[in-house]
């Protein structure tokens, strides 16, 4: 039994905890996520089925909304608020750099809001074009390629580069000198050659089909992949990389859930930026990828003016475990040429994990990482809770910033 002096300081203390999110608790009042906004996105949508001439069969059907990309202004314009300046920005920009979304990223866009953090991710500006800050390839990517396909920077694990094709092409892509006038798949013989090369090194024991985005793999072509990947005993897990449960949630079939579900065990690595982006949609996506035993976890990239706010990022991570999505990195924005405008700064990046840890679950709370330069691998950036260490005794901070001594014998 609880004596009243001790309930009574547990009250006193949980009023204090309560009033530490206070800020938050105020803020999710008004926050926009997908749900939040579905009403609007729904009634986009029927604007864009109405000029694209598209069914309600068609809009479910992910293959009709790659058939339909808008990869041109005028198009575009149809679609959404854009002024002349705009108009000139995005043919200009879009002479060096591809650009191309499905209509159903495009639906989560505010179309009168130039700031919209959706449209930031997907519609480019002439900051780009006459960015000529950070390299093309600031991971060296094309120096850890030890065979066609393949990009190693760690002893045990490695990536094979699939295809070069996206839903939709983000405007701070790591990758995107890849992208090209052209979409394509990795020829199969160079797949076949890596493959190889996971079977000849047997410390291989983690795969990553990315890109691109994995799932623009036919359902045959991945099921082809991971088969001679379960053949390896050596290699214990897959990972798939895909934007599709953001991007084009229709991608998720029942037969593509159906064939992963056959290659545990297999991780997806998918990538919400913004709360905007946990839609309904997204929701059946993620929670049928779940329901077939498919663990899944989400990479955000660290974006100014879109999701560098502690705010912001608590309540994309509080969404995205409602949807069965665990957060597993917070990236910090390369230095890749033409992005600049979305980078912040690594203090930013520690500020917003000062605000998670103790604030809210452990669940919640993804690793902040820096890419060292020149590929040599992911470095977590961490507040500072160990002050100091001496004989028998720690000094740490804890995440109310109290200073406390904790026996370490």
């Amino acid at each position: 039994m609880v004596s009243p002096e001790k309930r009574k300081g547990a009250l006193e203390r949980a009023a204090v905890l309560r009033e530490s999110i206070a800020d938050y608790l105020e803020y999710i009042k008004w926050a926009p996520t997908g749900f939040t906004e579905w009403d609007k996105t729904l009634k986009r949508q029927e604007k864009i089925k109405e000029v694209l001439g598209a069914s309600e069969e068609d809009w479910k059907n992910w293959q009709w909304h790659i058939k339909n990309c808008i990869s041109d202004v005028e198009t575009l314009s149809r679609l959404i608020d854009l002024s002349k300046k705009e108009k000139e920005e995005i043919t200009l920009t879009g002479s060096s750099y591809r650009w191309s979304v499905v209509p159903y990223y495009l639906s989560l866009i505010d179309a009168g809001d130039v700031d919209d953090p959706v449209r930031m991710q997907s519609v480019p500006t002439e900051l780009e074009y006459f960015d000529q800050c950070g390299e093309p390839d600031p991971m060296a990517e094309e120096m850890t390629s030890p065979a066609p396909a393949i990009t190693r920077r760690y002893p045990d694990r490695l990536i094979i580069n699939v295809t070069n094709r996206c839903a939709m092409y983000c405007r701070h892509c790591q990758r995107r000198r890849n992208i090209g006038e052209k979409d394509y798949h990795t020829p199969q013989e160079d797949i076949e050659s890596a493959l190889e090369y996971i079977a000849a090194n047997s410390e291989i024991r983690d795969v990553l089909l990315t890109g691109g985005d994995a799932l623009m793999l036919s359902d045959e072509t991945l099921d082809w992949i991971l088969t001679e990947l379960d053949r390896m005993a050596h290699v214990e897990i897959k990972r798939l990389g895909s934007r599709v449960p953001a991007t084009l949630p229709y991608r998720i079939t029942d037969e593509l859930c159906e064939m992963l579900g056959r290659h545990l065990p297999l991780y997806v690595n998918t990538h919400f930026n913004h709360p905007r982006e946990v839609t309904p949609d997204s929701r059946d996506a993620c929670r049928a990828l779940a329901r077939c035993g498919i663990s899944l976890g989400n990479q955000a990239v660290l974006l100014k003016n879109i999701n560098n706010d502690p705010m912001v990022m608590k309540k994309l991570n509080h969404e995205l475990l409602k949807i069965m999505v665990k957060p597993y990195y917070i990236f910090h924005a390369k230095a890749v040429r033409g992005t600049s405008h979305f980078r912040t700064t690594v203090e930013e990046g520690i500020e917003i994990m000062e605000k998670l840890r103790g604030y809210t679950s452990g669940l919640a709370i993804p690793t902040y990482i820096v890419n060292a330069p020149h590929g040599y691998g992911k470095t977590p950036m961490l507040p500072e809770y160990l002050v100091s260490m001496g004989a028998g005794k720690l000094l740490i901070r804890t995440w109310e910033q109290r200073i406390m001594e904790y026996e370490n014998e």
